[in-house]
């Protein structure tokens, strides 16, 4: 065994405190995961990763570990060792003599592992409803695709250019120890070599980059903007696509970004001034009128919907565990809504996209069919479909459209 495989004790506690509030209480892994780092300031770089990395496997394998520990989704302290000794033994850990580990079935996991592993809900840890509308929405793919969202993401950055260039960048980021391989067909995309903490670098308080998938980063140029043009980013959230567009347009004509959150918003201004991001003007959608005023406005409308998520998994793999079978048809109200109101935010001969995080049909090209058939104003122009399993990176739709009366 390499001294790495070795557990330590503090690190151990620290992941199954984490997932008693991630389990038990609901909380979100990414809170929990930011909340527990800072518990301990002696841990170095290589026991926060074992913590962060540990409680992420552990939501991600949540069903398969449970399912070989025979724990029954009761997650008591008891059982929680239980499921970490699971962990531990796949990961090939030495299991050191604590009492949490006495009597833990090495041989039986093992062999369990191979047998659950043949069977796709529990191999690839989802559940049952899942499962079967990953089969009726994407059929045979849906083997493939799940298989890939449940890799670990990779951390992708994007090249802020309004302030530096990929080749820069790079060559500052190495200045801090960081090493980036830039991604071929993705003109502004840096690929981490090994996961660090880059938001404590230099360049980054200098807003010379932002952390966004390679997938996410082809969404803003495919909205087709050009320098001095209005547009409106309409679910900007914390606005990691109006940024995009801000650079794409060179900080010239102007940029609406809506969201119904003002708080994300708020983020978004902070992230806009750090990016010397000065063409964007934040407005909360508080009541219709927001929307009324905007009316056959804009040059291009980005419409970044609401979804499932399901292309995201690997990043937030404890969403799998929060949706509920209802989600997915309440959410496709609500696409259906958005689209349509608005769609009412473009001028004639200005342009559309409406994209999600979902690699489902129901939430993509089926909600893009029903709106063009109620919406003669409007032509489809064209596609993009990003399978995870294809690309290795987030799975994304979007489709953009011309308002042509």
């Amino acid at each position: 065994m390499s001294k790495d495989k070795r557990l330590h004790r503090t690190l151990a506690f620290a992941v199954i405190d984490s997932l008693k509030l991630i389990f038990n209480e609901d909380r979100y892994a990414s809170k929990v995961v930011e909340k527990v780092l800072k518990r301990d300031k002696r841990w170095g770089s290589r026991d926060r990763k074992f913590i962060a990395e540990t409680i992420y496997e552990m939501v991600r394998w949540k069903r398969l570990y449970n399912e070989i520990a025979g724990t029954k989704g009761h997650y008591t302290a008891e059982n929680l060792w239980k499921n970490f000794a699971v962990f531990a033994v796949l990961k090939g850990y030495q299991l050191p003599d604590w009492n949490q580990f006495l009597d833990t079935p090495v041989r039986k996991i093992k062999g369990r592992f191979d047998e659950l592993s043949k069977i796709r809900k529990f191999g690839e840890s989802i559940p049952d409803w899942l499962d079967e509308l990953g089969m009726k929405e994407i059929g045979e793919s849906w083997d493939k695709e799940i298989h890939a969202l449940n890799k670990q993401a990779k951390v992708i950055l994007r090249v802020n250019t309004l302030k530096t260039n990929r080749n820069k960048l790079q060559k500052d980021l190495l200045a801090e120890s960081i090493e980036t391989i830039p991604l071929n067909n993705y003109p502004d995309a840096l690929e981490l070599v090994e996961r660090k903490n880059v938001f404590r670098t230099e360049v980054f308080q200098n807003g010379h980059f932002e952390v966004q998938d390679a997938s996410s980063q082809l969404v803003a140029p495919f909205l087709d903007v050009k320098e001095g043009m209005r547009v409106i980013d309409t679910c900007a959230g914390a606005g990691g696509k109006s940024l995009h567009l801000a650079s794409l347009m060179n900080n010239k004509g102007l940029i609406i970004s809506l969201d119904i959150y003002g708080n994300k918003l708020k983020e978004l201004k902070r992230r806009a001034k750090r990016n010397g991001a000065h063409n964007i003007e934040t407005r909360p959608i508080e009541n219709s009128k927001v929307i009324k005023k905007l009316k056959k406005s804009a040059d291009r409308v980005l419409i970044d919907a609401p979804c499932t998520g399901l292309g995201v998994l690997r990043r937030n793999p404890d969403s799998k565990w929060k949706m509920e079978p209802e989600f997915m048809e309440s959410i496709m109200k609500t696409q259906a809504e958005i689209l349509d109101s608005y769609s009412q935010l473009v001028k004639v001969g200005g342009k559309l996209v409406y994209a999600t995080c979902s690699i489902f049909p129901s939430e993509n090209e089926d909600q893009v069919a029903k709106f063009l058939e109620n919406h003669k104003e409007y032509k489809f122009i064209t596609e993009n479909k990003i399978s995870p399993q294809k690309s290795g990176y987030d799975g994304f739709y979007m489709a953009l459209l011309e308002r042509i009366e």
